[in-house]
């Protein structure tokens, strides 16, 4: 991290912008709207700057820079003129006075820089690229906008009202989750969606329960998708980022992890096939003994908790035990797998349906409804059968399937590392070995398989930095 990131109180203190054209006005505009007292230093002032100084609203040195007008105390200074000599010149000036200065687009002569902002009342969000890519900053902050409505300002505000009240009302353990509750759940809803007099209502009943209304924990099972961020659900981040306790295992990659709340307590409950490193049962019951301690605890799971998951068994066992429990789907990976390698699971000229189906059996046994399975005109997206892979390509043909019969491997789904092997039934279990392919792997079977042109893996490898298509 090159640039510290903070806020500087500037109301009522002296600034100093060095330049009295378009750029200085937006420079001046943005310091009076922090409250700073601002001077200009310039032999002429643009109509709005001049209407300014009438105003009495700025003050103003009618000469050329000259390093003297560093004299006094400024809290900070910016170089905004058109001649980049004379921003360099007061870059070094305020660097020998250990004055803070921002030169306009010259990062390299910035002691501070000024971020993208985003306001909503008390809450500013600042997005800043280092200096190196303002229009890159400016995109994002749009992005914020759009996520960050207007109507945060009256949450906000309202949030500031009520503080000192909650402060006085619950313990200091209890407050975080006071406001947790508050701002993800109907109070925040009824604010933003403008409904004040519900909200007031709302606000009331919680301010009247007890320490002991908040004891009882939680459980989340978490769906995370393939592990790309930007497919995480935002109801997935926000619980994510609520956390007391997280839950993970080796399918969760460290750019999912980073998403977790700094401060909660993270447990490894990694589970390998053939080596399971904490029995399901024991994971049950940790986090059964977790929420009853009144903990948040977020289960993370890769894909969705319900799709191979065994979020269903663990959403019995919370049940059974009196837990509260919630569920956040995310993208299986039949989905994810297939977008990231340009296969379409369902297509109206090759397949009218999609069967998603386990090879790993409880049983350690592959008995499957084959001849069910093979049926015309559908996609078979088959879950950690990359061990099974030659029995399952077996028991297909022997079902009714040619040899010849379309089959994709993804190995590494939608990860920058991933790779995709094309080829079919007879011939797939012989390349796989020859690519050491590896798991996680999904396997496509059905004519849509033969939809991943290499033209369109090689556009998507550009685009995210996916490697390695294998052609039959």
């Amino acid at each position: 991290m090159e640039h510290l990131p903070i806020f500087i109180k500037m109301t009522n203190q002296p600034a100093l912008v060095i330049g009295g054209g378009g750029i200085g006005l937006r420079k001046v505009t943005l310091l009076r709207e922090a409250g700073a007292a601002v001077t200009v230093v310039s032999p002429d002032l643009t109509d709005e700057l001049a209407k300014l100084l009438a105003q009495g609203d700025i003050a103003h040195i009618a000469q050329r820079y000259d390093a003297q007008v560093l004299n006094q105390p400024w809290r900070l200074v910016i170089a905004a003129t058109n001649d980049e000599a004379v921003n360099a010149q007061v870059s070094d000036d305020c660097e020998a006075r250990h004055i803070l200065v921002n030169v306009v687009d010259t990062p390299v002569k910035c002691r501070f820089i000024m971020p993208a902002i985003v306001e909503r009342g008390p809450i500013t969000i600042a997005v800043s690229s280092g200096g190196e890519s303002p229009v890159l900053a400016r995109l994002l902050k749009t992005k914020i906008e759009a996520l960050v409505p207007q109507t945060y300002t009256q949450l906000a505000k309202l949030a500031s009202h009520y503080r000192q009240t909650v402060k006085n009302t619950f313990s200091p353990d209890l407050r975080r989750r006071f406001w947790e509750k508050m701002l993800t759940g109907s109070w925040s809803e009824a604010v933003l969606s403008g409904q004040i007099a519900q909200s007031e209502s709302i606000m009331q009943d919680a301010l009247t329960q007890t320490d002991a209304d908040f004891e009882t924990g939680s459980v989340h099972l978490v769906g995370v998708g393939s592990g790309k961020p930007d497919w995480l659900t935002i109801a997935a981040l926000q619980t994510m980022q609520s956390a007391d306790v997280v839950l993970y295992d080796r399918l969760i990659p460290p750019e999912i992890m980073a998403l977790v709340r700094r401060d909660s307590d993270r447990i490894y409950v990694g589970k390998e096939r053939k080596n399971h490193c904490v029995p399901q049962e024991d994971i049950n019951a940790m986090m059964i003994r977790l929420a009853q301690e009144g903990q948040k605890v977020v289960r993370l799971k890769a894909g969705d908790p319900f799709v191979f998951g065994r979020g269903g068994e663990e959403m019995q066992a919370m049940q059974a035990a009196g837990v509260p429990v919630s569920v956040i789907p995310g993208i299986t990976a039949a989905l994810g797998c297939a977008a990231s390698a340009g296969i379409p699971l369902t297509h109206r000229d090759h397949s009218q349906g999609l069967s998603l189906i386990t090879a790993h059996l409880k049983d350690g046994q592959l008995d499957l409804p084959w001849d069910a399975l093979v049926a015309p005109r559908q996609t078979l997206a088959f879950y950690m059968g990359l061990s099974s892979l030659g029995e399952l390509t077996q028991k297909l043909q022997t079902a009714g399937l040619p040899a010849d019969y379309p089959i994709a491997v993804i190995e590494k789904g939608s990860h920058p590392d991933q790779r995709v092997l094309k080829s079919t039934l007879f011939e797939v279990v012989e390349r796989v070995e020859a690519h050491q392919f590896q798991s996680p792997s999904l396997l496509i079977v059905g004519s849509v398989a033969t939809l991943a042109q290499e033209q369109l893996i090689a556009a998507t490898r550009q685009q995210e930095g996916l490697n390695h298509v294998f052609n039959a």
